[in-house]
This record gives structure tokens, sequence and C-alpha cells, in this order.
């Protein structure tokens, strides 16, 4: 253990992206988890400006207040595309897909059609970076 550690981390995981497979359930959970996030955070945000509380905007898609409480939560977030939509409607919103950018196809959509990377050290603290938590939400 030691200083050496988290160098040791990004060398293995380096390694591991050299594995097709891997390299590609790594990619799409790195960008499920930040798609997700940045969605529902958004949805969180619009409840916020609108003055709702959690238990009226469950109200609004007839749903459990505790599912609400759920989805908007840090801890474990995997809402369908379904839920998603409810909760947007029912505050003025649409979900919608956006390309992504040059860079992003770079670091994504390649690595995900050849199953390879040419920098998988620079890829995998990439990922990572879009895998951290943007902000951190305020329990309430």
């Amino acid at each position: 253990m030691g200083a050496s550690t988290p160098g040791r981390f990004w060398e293995d995981l380096a390694e591991d992206l050299k594995d097709p497979e891997f390299l590609r359930a790594y990619v799409v959970e790195s960008v499920r988890i930040e798609t997700i996030d940045r969605v529902v955070n958004e949805l969180d945000d619009a409840r916020q400006q609108m003055g709702l509380s959690k238990a009226e905007l469950a109200r609004a898609i007839s749903a459990e207040p505790a599912a609400v409480r759920r989805l908007l939560s840090l801890s474990h977030r995997n809402p369908t595309i379904g839920t998603l939509v409810e909760v947007a409607a029912a505050l003025g919103l649409r979900v919608t897909l956006e390309p992504l950018s040059a860079a992003e196809r770079e670091q994504i959509t390649e690595p995900l059609r050849t199953g390879r990377s040419d920098v998988p050290g620079r890829l995998a603290r990439a990922l990572h970076e879009k895998r951290e938590p943007r902000r951190s939400k305020v329990v309430g």
C-alpha cells in the first residue's frame, strides 16, 4: 500500500482496458453513470427552481414520495427512461438526445466501435472524471 497504490490502480486499469470486452463495458458504464447523474441533477434543479417539493412532484406523476426521493438522491440511481420522461413533463421539460462533441466521440464512440484505445491510460482517467459526481446534493 502507500503512495504507489493510486499509480498502480491506473496502470492496472489501463492494462484491463486493452481487453475489448472490458473496455466496452467500462466505457458504457461510465457514460451511463455520467448521463443519469446529469439528467437527474437537471431535473432536480428544475424542481427546485419551480419551488416544488419532492412530495408535490411525486403527486404530479402519481408516484410515492419515496420513489422521487430515491430518484433525486445520489445513493442509487437507475431510473427508467419512462420515469425520467414523466418527471420531465411534470416540470415542463422534454428529454432529448444531443450529439457528442468531436472529442467525446473520439473518447467514447471510437473505443466502443473498435474495442480499443490508442492511449488506454488517458482513456481511463478521462472516463473516471466522467464518473465522478459533478456536484454534491444537499439532502432535503
